[in-house]
């Protein structure tokens, strides 16, 4: 594992999911976390996830797209554990409720677009704002973000879900060449479909199978798995990686789109390829 000793990181939504698995991952690799969550209860449940794992972890509640909110988290996080040196921007708003208002660009609902934009982006942006200085003052950090795979291709639908995903990557990159001679990396994810609790029973049978067939994978991707990428951008291990987006989604956006039915047309004539 990634050595973190010593390092304070803060992921934002880890209540649950992607950012609950993130948060007990870079805690096994030794560092102390701060559970930024929008809903209290979650948060405080996340955090004693840790300290049952044996890991140091404190709860904070904060809607990330309050500016003083996001503010008066960052000093707590500092105050409590002496800095900060990981910031995982994780929180994001895709709730069932939310997707059926984000549609395809003649059917988005502006209130959906709002509060992506809210969340997603702005939330990504305060959380980097004001944790960022608390980071120059160690000598340097690590931001990492998570985007997705709307954020880099078209799709049929979640159009303001995606642009708000688009716009974190160039956020990342900004923050690079902004700080990276004080010490700041700043590195985004672009995650796939991830099997995590709620995409295990929303996605069975033939459609998780099409899913599949799209991956260059075996399997379909599991929390740990994003998990795993988040602590090594965050260590040390890492120093020389900056500025970039990293796909974390079983070679998903790797490939043309024929892939999967050209592999199954080979398959059924017996050919290898053309």
């Amino acid at each position: 594992m990634p050595n973190l000793k010593g390092k304070v990181a803060i992921v934002t939504g880890a209540g649950q999911g992607l950012g609950r698995a993130t948060a007990l991952r870079l805690a096994q690799c030794g560092a102390q976390i701060a559970i930024a969550e929008l809903n209290p209860q979650s948060g405080a449940d996340a955090a004693q996830a840790v300290r049952d794992a044996g890991g140091d972890a404190i709860a904070v509640a904060v809607d990330v797209s309050d500016e003083a909110r996001v503010k008066a988290m960052a000093a707590e996080v500092a105050e409590h554990f002496g800095g900060i040196d990981i910031l995982h921007n994780n929180a994001a708003y895709l709730t069932p409720e939310y997707r059926a208002r984000d549609r395809d660009v003649c059917n988005v609902e502006i209130e959906a677009w709002d509060r992506a934009m809210a969340v997603n982006a702005r939330g990504a942006l305060l959380c980097a704002k004001h944790v960022i200085p608390y980071m120059v003052a160690r000598g340097g950090g690590s931001l990492i973000h998570s985007s997705s795979g709307f954020g880099g291709q078209g799709d049929i639908t979640l159009t303001a879900y995606g642009m708000s995903k688009a716009a974190i990557a160039l956020l990342s990159k900004s923050i690079a060449a902004q700080y990276g001679k004080q010490g700041i990396r700043s590195n985004t994810i672009q995650i796939g479909l991830v099997l995590g609790e709620n995409a295990q029973h929303a996605v069975q049978g033939e459609l998780r199978q099409i899913i599949l067939d799209a991956h260059l994978t075996p399997e379909l991707g599991t929390p740990e798995n994003v998990a795993d990428v988040v602590a090594f951008l965050a260590s040390d291990e890492a120093a020389f990686v900056t500025g970039t987006t990293i796909p974390v989604d079983g070679g998903f956006s790797s490939h043309v789109p024929t892939v999967a039915p050209l592999r199954e047309y080979f398959a059924r004539s017996g050919r290898e390829s053309f």
